[in-house]
């Protein structure tokens, strides 16, 4: 039955029911149309931005300088008896001093390789300064702008001087050589990283920053002055994008410790776990197993990069402990720099965490350039002191008897 139109207005848009006829489908109201509902929504910009890092980097040369001159101590200092001795995990003293110090070297290589094997390792072995600088400008121009690494050991050589100098050899192995910490950023150039295990080694970290601090002060002035000599010659490098590890503080010296690696502070940034499980059996704390020995922890089993094994087990606890103290303490844009920038470097830094924590035990205080906030006291250390824990209560069974390792009950699913 056909319906008389009344003429009633609609509630929405006040029209006469035969005027609402011949509106269209489309034509009709619609809801949620106030401004704050059409506008563009956009997170802040600090949201937008991509967690990934766009400017990557890789280390792709490692200069390795060892300055030990096995069996001849340098004059100032004097060593406890017994003392560390361990080179690398090798005692120097074992061997002649020349197939020691090549022995040393290799073994050094080797465990740099462990976390970065693609790249370009070359060792100097007591060098004079022309061989370090031979080295150290083969490698720059090699490496054009990416990282290189330039690793010290001066266990056999005087600690660094206020004047911003480490030692190395003349030729004749009959004197002392002062090689400018200047000298080697001009010849290292940027980007770099240096890794310094001697003591008073933060004597060069002041003295590096103090040239850079200088080169900056030269770029300025010949950028205003166009009769300046430095505007005839290269520019010098800008030490801005460069990386320090020192082993101690400048008035520290090293642990002599005789149960610890001389290059306990190497030790820590290239065999982590192995040093840490070391460590760890030295404290007095109680333990799940009290009987496990360092004798027992050197046949401990497996592979680093194995998971389903008790070293890789540990490893990557070992990683994601580390990676969550650092994500945890540091502003974003410095951590997003040491610890996902470059494999190498992160590898480094991470282990750099654990050689805060046991060398603050032997009154040494590690510290890099740029500086972190200490971290050798964080609670995720309580967590990998249990995994360690955990894992060597099965030692003994895993070596006497055979039983096979139980991973952790963590993340089994990707094991």
């Amino acid at each position: 039955m056909k319906m008389d139109v009344e003429l009633v207005h609609s509630p929405v848009v006040g029209l006469a029911e035969e005027e609402e006829v011949d509106m269209t489908d489309w034509n009709l109201p619609l809801a949620f149309m106030k401004k704050r509902h059409t506008e563009k929504i956009e997170g802040s910009k600090a949201l937008a931005q991509s967690w990934r890092m766009k400017d990557r980097m890789k280390t792709v040369s490692v200069a390795l300088v060892l300055c030990l001159n096995v069996g001849v101590d340098p004059p100032d200092v004097v060593k406890t008896s017994p003392c560390a001795k361990l080179e690398c995990w090798i005692d120097p003293l074992s061997t002649s001093p020349q197939k020691a110090l090549e022995t040393i070297g290799a073994n050094l290589q080797k465990q740099y390789e462990n976390w970065q094997p693609r790249a370009r390792y070359k060792q100097s072995l007591d060098p004079t300064v022309d061989e370090v600088k031979k080295l150290c400008t083969s490698l720059r121009r090699n490496a054009k702008e990416e990282r290189v690494l330039f690793h010290y050991n001066g266990h056999g050589v005087p600690r660094p001087t206020v004047n911003g100098e480490i030692w190395v050899f003349n030729k004749n192995y009959t004197q002392y050589i002062p090689l400018s910490i200047y000298d080697l950023q001009t010849w290292m150039g940027s980007p770099s990283i240096f890794v310094y295990d001697c003591s008073n080694a933060g004597i060069i970290v002041k003295s590096f920053k103090q040239f850079a601090l200088q080169r900056e002060q030269e770029l300025e002035v010949a950028a205003i002055n166009p009769n300046h000599p430095l505007v005839q010659m290269p520019l010098p490098p800008s030490m801005k994008n460069c990386i320090q590890l020192a082993a101690c503080e400048a008035s520290e010296l090293l642990p002599m410790n005789p149960d610890l690696p001389a290059d306990l502070f190497t030790s820590c940034l290239t065999t982590p776990i192995k040093i840490a499980l070391r460590w760890f059996c030295m404290q007095k704390g109680a333990k799940l197993v009290p009987g496990v020995t360092l004798d027992l922890i050197e046949k401990i089993p497996g592979r680093l990069n194995d998971r389903r094994t008790p070293l890789g087990e540990l490893n990557w606890i070992f990683t994601a402990i580390t990676d969550t103290i650092a994500w945890n303490v540091l502003p974003r844009d410095l951590f997003q720099k040491l610890f996902r920038q470059d494999l190498l470097v992160a590898s480094l830094f991470r282990n750099f965490l654990l050689a805060e924590r046991i060398m603050r035990s032997y009154n040494c205080t590690p510290f890099s350039s740029p500086r972190l906030p200490p971290t050798y006291m964080h609670a995720m250390w309580q967590a990998w002191d249990l995994a360690v824990d955990i894992c060597l209560s099965q030692l003994p069974t895993i070596i006497e008897e055979g039983t096979a390792f139980r991973v952790s009950m963590t993340d089994t699913a990707s094991v």
